[in-house]
């Protein structure tokens, strides 16, 4: 999002944690504001004079050992942020929701913004938190501040440092950790045409509304497939029955996650996502934003480069 903003001239004013990993923000020009979203004290004066606010910051994990801190991150943090813009006058919020919060169907049907959603049918914390911070940005809308909302898919591109658990896959199929697949569905997007759809949000969207940024409808084996082609490692063949898919995530769930108090590859919530495609459309941001689909064998292939030449894999 920075480097796509700073390409473009914008002035830029960064806020960043003390503990964060800066290697992304390297070459990019702005001022680094150092705070946290928990603490609105640490950066109320910085969004003085700001004409926009990009929040893009989230707690983006599968499992938490304690889910509390992931509810205050990014529901509470999105209050406290809105409110403090409101208060520097900032013209115009874009926050960053996610795909997450759609209203996914059990056969596979292509949804978009209206289909009917609701907080139940969010599976685990991570959707949970995200659909409820979306929830305060529509009410600040309502009340009368400019606030948009995006929903992006699923990023693939280079720079994904943590990495998260959309490049964990790419990581894992790296590392030949990929030795059988489930049927499901994702929604690949560019993770720089994404960031240039944010932008298209700020200039074009309109308060109160929220547009899916997607790209292209694959299964988890068309991107696997896509993956054996760009770097000659073999594609699954094997197809694992969701019940297999579970037990297996409750296993990882259990020993890594609880006795060793590491983050599990398979999780119980991935694994029920799983059972729903995510597959969406981003019509409404094509009408409005002017978005672009573009294929994604281009940032699948960035990404691969990118991890590979980084020591990921």
């Amino acid at each position: 999002m920075a480097r796509v903003l700073a390409s473009q001239g914008a002035d830029l004013r960064l806020l960043v944690r003390a503990s964060s990993d800066l290697r992304n923000l390297e070459g990019v020009a702005g001022e680094r504001v150092t705070g946290d979203l928990l603490q609105p004290e640490s950066y109320s004066s910085a969004l003085g004079g700001c004409e926009a606010l990009f929040h893009v910051a989230a707690d983006y994990r599968l499992w938490i050992p304690d889910p509390d801190g992931m509810y205050q991150a990014n529901v509470e943090g999105t209050r406290s942020l809105l409110r403090v813009a409101r208060e520097q006058g900032v013209r115009r919020v874009v926050h960053t929701s996610s795909v997450a919060t759609m209203g996914f169907r059990a056969d596979g049907e292509v949804v978009d913004e209206n289909t009917p959603v609701s907080l139940e049918s969010m599976i685990g914390h991570y959707k949970r938190s995200k659909f409820l911070s979306e929830q305060v940005a529509f009410e600040a809308a309502k009340d009368g501040q400019d606030v948009v909302v995006v929903n992006p898919t699923t990023p693939v591109g280079g720079r994904d440092i943590k990495p998260t658990p959309s490049g964990r896959i790419l990581v894992d199929f790296l590392k030949k950790k990929f030795p059988a697949y489930v049927d499901t569905g994702l929604n690949l997007v560019d993770a720089t045409e994404c960031a240039r759809g944010h932008v298209a949000a700020f200039e074009k969207g309109r308060s109160g509304e929220r547009y899916i940024l997607g790209g292209e409808n694959l299964s988890l084996k068309q991107i696997l497939d896509q993956l054996g082609v760009l770097t000659g490692l073999p594609s699954p063949t094997i197809r694992l029955p969701y019940f297999f898919a579970l037990a297996a995530g409750v296993v990882d769930e259990l020993v890594t996650g609880r006795l060793l108090g590491r983050e599990p590859r398979a999780t119980i919530d991935a694994v029920r996502m799983g059972k729903k495609k995510m597959w969406v459309s981003s019509a409404k941001a094509e009408r409005e934003l002017e978005w672009k689909i573009v294929p994604v064998k281009n940032a699948l292939e960035r990404a691969v480069q990118w991890f590979q030449a980084n020591g990921y894999a």
